[in-house]
């Protein structure tokens, strides 16, 4: 099969687009033959060596895709040979086959093609974890997501929106700002020109944010770490901006407000039985229109190198998808909804 390889913890500039024998699935695991590739900012990560976790070399990358079955292991009950899966695992979407646990693979519904299906289950699962799960949130509360007009922000957005929050999103240029007033923010922060601090508490009229859906880090999280809200809650999801950053404890202790993890995967992994239901539930928000996940930027399976450095410089917005195959998904891929 087509793959791209990552044989050392090298950087993205390292990568190559070459051949690998074809997975065979292993017990409570699905071969897709896939159809898309989401790409992550995770992947950056991943390919330098820098995330939580190293994959055994060599490996390919991507986490998230969608696509069909081709083959199931022992013990696989819920899909079949033929379905139309979403999938994940922490590594291997970047290929023309990928294995994945049973329990990361979600059936499709009919009216979700195959491009939008693969940005569903990493960046909305996350999103839904965080603002539901674990901070979670109330109708009328006030969120601001950093980073959203990032894949994750994005969802973030949507997520909180649908949940009933006022959303104000924050972005580092107009342009991301238009995209995430798009997706449903109220208000946006631009702030590579705006003082973030000042407009929190201008737009929540003093009272500052009551959850803080943060994918940036960095000097960004210690400015908002100050205008927290009473009883607010600061998640801390990523650090696009390359610095974890510290908080200062007496800044919760004042204002009697919560840090919460929110590692996804993490919990996914550990609760697989809790995990399906949630992205069932997703997948059927989604085909109902209670969910909108923006269309993604496609690009061809050989121009992963360009997908992968757009997240490096922080330049995508959205969700940037590899196609693996071209032909029908059974729906429409620019709007998710049946033909």
């Amino acid at each position: 099969m087509r793959a791209v390889i990552c044989r050392g913890f090298e950087g993205i500039e390292a990568l190559e687009f070459g051949e690998l024998a074809d997975p065979v699935p292993g017990p409570d695991q699905v071969l897709i033959d896939v159809h898309a590739a989401a790409l992550s900012f995770m992947d950056t990560l991943m390919v330098a060596g820098r995330y939580q976790m190293r994959p055994a070399l060599p490996f390919v990358p991507g986490s998230d895709a969608a696509g069909v079955v081709l083959a199931v292991g022992e013990d696989v009950r819920r899909v079949r040979v033929g379905d139309r899966v979403a999938c994940s695992h922490w590594h291997g979407g970047m290929a023309e086959r990928m294995l994945a646990p049973e329990s990361n693979a979600v059936k499709l519904p009919d009216s979700v093609g195959f491009e939008i299906g693969s940005t569903i289950r990493y960046a909305y699962g996350t999103a839904h974890y965080a603002l539901a799960t674990r901070a979670r949130l109330r109708p009328g509360e006030t969120v601001f997501v950093s980073g959203a007009a990032g894949g994750v922000g994005l969802a973030a957005v949507d997520v909180a929106r649908q949940m009933g929050a006022t959303v104000i999103g924050g972005t580092s240029s107009a342009a991301k700002g238009e995209v995430a007033r798009k997706q449903g923010a109220a208000h946006v922060i631009d702030y590579a020109r705006e003082p973030v601090r000042d407009r929190l508490l201008e737009l929540t009229e003093g009272r500052g944010v009551d959850v803080f859906f943060d994918n940036v880090g960095g000097s960004l999280f210690g400015t908002v770490s100050r205008v927290m809200a009473w009883d607010g809650r600061m998640l801390p999801i990523g650090f696009t901006s390359g610095e974890v950053p510290a908080l200062a404890m007496n800044l919760p202790l004042l204002k009697n407000y919560s840090v919460v993890g929110c590692y996804w995967g993490a919990w996914a992994q550990r609760h697989p039985h809790e995990n399906r239901a949630a992205d069932e539930r997703l997948f059927a928000a989604v085909a109902q229109g209670h969910l909108r996940p923006p269309v993604p930027d496609v690009l061809p399976m050989s121009s992963f190198a360009d997908g992968l450095q757009r997240l490096a410089r922080r330049q995508a917005m959205g969700r940037i998808v590899l196609r693996a195959k071209h032909g029908p998904s059974r729906a429409n891929t620019e709007t998710g909804a049946s033909p």
